[in-house]
């Protein structure tokens, strides 16, 4: 069995969450940084996952005797496993503490409501433009704009998400924040998201992942 996890990635991706995460916990990953769009640039990938998409997470796990393989394409759960991973963990809410409902709708509304139109936007009017889709691009930076109130009324009055402390459900979130930064949309980001954007950016862990996931990037490029 394999001694670290795996995750494939591409550099800046929604994978950041996962990459992030394991700083956060201290665990050891073997991280596979992909050429973006790996459907396309790498397409041995396709024999790993067929969706082509990343990232992907694959953990040995058992004994000699009962080895079994997890395999996850979901960043915010991938997020919330490796939170876990290695038992309770303070970036992980756990059942019957104070905000774990809460925690769980932050983890999924932040890619479920929030980076999915972020994804249609980016698509439709940066990838795609040419083929005449900008204006439903920018219809869906609109709804992305819209769909931020609910994680701007929630830090009127504290810091962090839930349970009064840095959790997955930031680290979830925040990466939507990060990737508005990177794409064009921050024009509408309230200036409350930007500095609690700031805030989680600050962190030595979102900073040490990056570096990876950059150091992975540049041993593609020479």
């Amino acid at each position: 069995m394999s001694e670290r996890p795996i995750l494939y990635t591409c550099a800046g991706s929604r994978g950041l969450r996962c990459t992030w995460a394991a700083e956060e916990v201290g665990l050891d990953i073997d991280l596979r940084v992909l050429p973006f769009p790996p459907r396309h640039k790498a397409p041995e990938y396709l024999d790993i996952n067929p969706l082509g998409t990343v990232p992907l997470f694959i953990d040995e796990l058992g004994d000699d005797l009962s080895p079994y393989q997890s395999r996850m394409t979901e960043s915010c759960a991938i997020a919330h496993y490796i939170g876990s991973r290695r038992g309770p963990s303070n970036v992980i809410v756990q059942v019957g503490e104070r905000d774990y409902a809460e925690y769980l709708d932050f983890t999924y509304h932040a890619d479920a409501t929030i980076t999915f139109p972020q994804t249609v936007y980016m698509r439709f009017a940066l990838f795609e433009k040419h083929k005449g889709w900008a204006d439903a691009g920018h219809a869906y930076a609109e709804w992305f704009y819209k769909r931020l109130v609910k994680v701007e009324e929630r830090l009127q009055d504290r810091d962090y998400l839930c349970a009064d402390r840095f959790t997955v459900a930031d680290i979830c979130v925040g990466y939507a924040l990060v990737l508005a930064g990177k794409v064009g949309l921050d024009e509408g980001v309230p200036e409350t998201l930007k500095a609690y954007r700031d805030r989680l950016t600050a962190r030595e862990a979102y900073q040490r992942a990056v570096a990876k996931e950059e150091a992975g990037l540049a041993l593609l490029e020479t």
